[in-house]
């Protein structure tokens, strides 16, 4: 078709308008619809198509009876349609293809009252196939936001979205834990439902949530929930960023209070079994015991000592008991150390029972007898809630365990009472063996001072003693001291020590101390002849048993002097201190330890005592370390006991058992005896 006859062919519209359009145009005339006009977008995309001839054979392997039908209803009715849909198979030299195309069409006049048709065909095959993606791709976006939602919400109690320093804008499931509305949670309202305790600390990171580098960022807080119980809620959050800069948080927040629960159970039984094998004094065990219970389940704790049986319970009313430790929450003043007076109520139920007993009371005013200065304290901290739980020792409650809380901190709980009783559990073998180890200590050391005698008066000269039992022995120790006056006036100090560590070894003390007191009284012998015969004795009476001694016999010679006759027998060697502050050992008397068999004679030693000197006799524990030689000890003595020399006597012996580094891995015995100033002495 020539453009001269498409023009004509289109009477008053001008086609030739047309024929650079970039989409395919196309006009028809009449009610057969013949093709009169069709641009050149339309040859390149279907070919040259007959003119004149009907739509129907021009097209009709492009069009079909559905769009045919949409023609001649444009013709008749003059309404303008698009057909959005319109798939035809077009071979472009590349193979046959099926492509998409929208037509739109709108009736036009011809010439001589004529009407056609004008069809707009464009191709939206790419189109189309970007809308088919995006909508896959919509479909696909939305089910992973499904599965993103549901692995958020697994595990999870709540999602939430604040700004850059922690305003709340979104959240879902905070309002079903806490309680809170939606108002109340915006902004920062969400952190009123924190702990007061761990709300600053919340406050003070958001403070600077926006310069964190932290990501992801992981805590936990305790959340108030909307029963009123505090609960430990795990916060994860991540920012999101543009161009650098934080502009939001996005987190979950997870109830983890079984977890917690159990991480914290975990632990403190670990610290408590590590006290209990660690330490063997029982006031440091009980102090470590009391250190893991405060500040984790109460503010305040302590161990009393009952005293036996039973603190005389249940018959009396009120009972003393010795407080071993305590410990506090910080900020808290101390309790002051004393022994109190407890209402035997408040324990009945605890020691009667073998359980726990809990009460609540008015803050600050327990419903039992304190001491003036323990009601003072618990007023001033605060008390309102306590747990009593005995400690059950070979079927005797030897001590009781005392937990409160304090202020605003809730009751202690049952699961927390259960967990200080499992702490006690836990711990129950070495609490029980240091228990044990205490009283049996208390017993030994009150026999062995009932074996220890007073030393006599005698006027002029000064005698002082001293026993210390070792703190990490539980038996009674072979050592003692003795001083007694002979039948004819003379003086005579005694220390000894028998070998052991044990009942047998008290035994055998007490049958050596009372043999040499009968043997040094029944004969006026030097003490080297003393010892002889005691040796003699002992080997017969204690077999296998051995002990060291010295023997001392203090006189006065012509002149009115005081001088010492001694004799050592495998023991630390006497040590004389004169007033001048020079000490030496006495040395010239040495003997084999008693109860070996010793043939030659024992040697006695005369030593002179000048005025206002001072004669020591001690055992091994005050001169004697691991791993380390005699000698050095005894220097260690000597140089301790020079500067002292002009001290009181009971001061001499006191600030030597002070200064000397003992190990307290054995007892110590010591007397001492001063000789008076010349002018004294006349």
């Amino acid at each position: 078709m020539t453009q001269a006859g498409r023009k004509r062919a289109s009477g008053r519209v001008p086609l030739d308008v047309f024929d650079q359009v970039p989409v395919a145009v196309l006009v028809t005339g009449g009610k057969e619809h013949r093709l009169l006009y069709a641009n050149d977008a339309f040859r390149w995309m279907f070919g040259d198509r007959p003119v004149r001839a009907p739509v129907r054979e021009a097209l009709g392997d492009l069009v079909g009876q559905d769009t045919f039908a949409v023609f001649g209803k444009v013709l008749a009715t003059g309404e303008t349609a698009r057909l959005d849909d319109v798939r035809v198979t077009v071979d472009r030299g590349d193979g046959p293809h099926e492509r998409l195309f929208r037509m739109s069409l709108s009736r036009v006049p011809l010439q001589r009252g004529e009407w056609g048709l004008l069809a707009v065909v464009h191709e939206v095959t790419a189109q189309m196939a970007a809308t088919r993606r995006m909508r896959a791709m919509e479909k696909e976006l939305r089910r992973f936001r499904r599965r993103y939602q549901s692995i958020m919400w697994a595990g999870t109690h709540g999602v939430w979205v604040t700004g850059p320093h922690g305003e709340s804008r979104e959240s879902y499931g905070w309002q079903r834990l806490t309680g809170q509305t939606p108002e109340e949670s915006l902004g920062r309202g969400w952190m009123r439902a924190l702990h007061p305790e761990d709300r600053a600390h919340a406050e003070e990171w958001w403070d600077k949530a926006a310069e964190q580098a932290v990501s992801p960022y992981e805590v936990t807080y305790r959340v108030r929930t909307r029963d009123g119980a505090y609960r430990h809620i795990r916060f994860r959050s991540v920012p999101v960023r543009e161009n650098g800069a934080v502009v939001e948080w996005v987190g979950t927040s997870t109830d983890v209070e079984q977890e917690w629960q159990e991480e914290r159970r975990r632990r403190l039984l670990d610290r408590a079994a590590a006290a209990a094998s660690d330490i063997t004094n029982l006031e440091e065990m009980c102090q470590a015991l009391a250190d893991v219970v405060v500040p984790e389940l109460a503010d305040t704790c302590d161990v009393h000592l009952l005293p036996e049986p039973n603190g005389g319970l249940p018959h009396t009313r009120t009972i003393v008991a010795e407080r071993l430790c305590c410990a506090v929450r910080a900020g808290l003043p101390r309790l002051p150390m004393l022994q109190e007076h407890y209402s035997a109520e408040v324990l009945r139920q605890a020691v009667g029972q073998r359980r726990p007993a809990h009460i609540s009371f008015p803050r600050g005013r327990p419903p039992f007898r304190y001491p003036e200065a323990v009601r003072t304290w618990i007023a001033e901290v605060g008390a309102h809630n306590a747990v009593v739980l005995p400690i059950v020792v070979e079927g005797e409650a030897a001590a009781v365990v005392t937990a409160c809380v304090c202020g605003d901190r809730p009751p202690i709980s049952p699961a927390d009472i259960d967990l200080i009783g499992q702490i006690l559990d836990h711990t129950h073998d070495a609490i029980g063996n240091a228990l044990r180890f205490r009283r049996t200590q208390r017993v030994a050391l009150a026999l062995q001072h009932s074996l220890l005698a007073e030393p006599p008066h005698v006027p002029g000269l000064e005698i002082a003693a001293r026993y210390q039992a070792s703190p990490s022995a539980a038996e009674i120790g072979g050592d003692w001291y003795d001083a007694f006056l002979s039948s004819r006036g003379a003086v005579k100090l005694v220390i000894g020590d028998v070998a052991g560590h044990d009942l047998a070894a008290a035994v055998c003390m007490s049958q050596v101390r009372n043999m040499l007191r009968a043997l040094a009284v029944d004969r006026d012998e030097s003490p080297g002849d003393v010892l002889r015969r005691l040796n003699t004795a002992f080997e017969v009476l204690n077999g296998e048993s051995t002990a060291t001694c010295v023997l001392t016999r203090l006189e006065r010679d012509d002149e009115g002097l005081w001088r010492l006759v001694y004799s050592v027998a495998g023991h630390p060697p006497p040590l004389l201190v004169t007033g001048e502050g020079e000490a030496r050992f006495l040395q010239d008397a040495g003997n084999p330890l008693l109860g070996l068999s010793h043939e030659q004679s024992w040697i006695s030693a005369v030593e002179p005592l000048p005025p206002d000197s001072t004669l020591l006799l001690y055992t091994d524990g005050l001169v004697e370390r691991r791993g380390e030689d005699l000698g050095d000890g005894l220097e260690r003595l000597r140089r301790w006991a020079e500067p002292l020399a002009r001290e009181p006597l009971h001061r001499f012996c006191d600030e030597l058992l002070t200064r000397m580094p003992v190990t307290g891995e054995d007892d110590i015995a010591m007397i001492a005896l001063r000789v008076p100033s010349e002018a004294r002495s006349r």
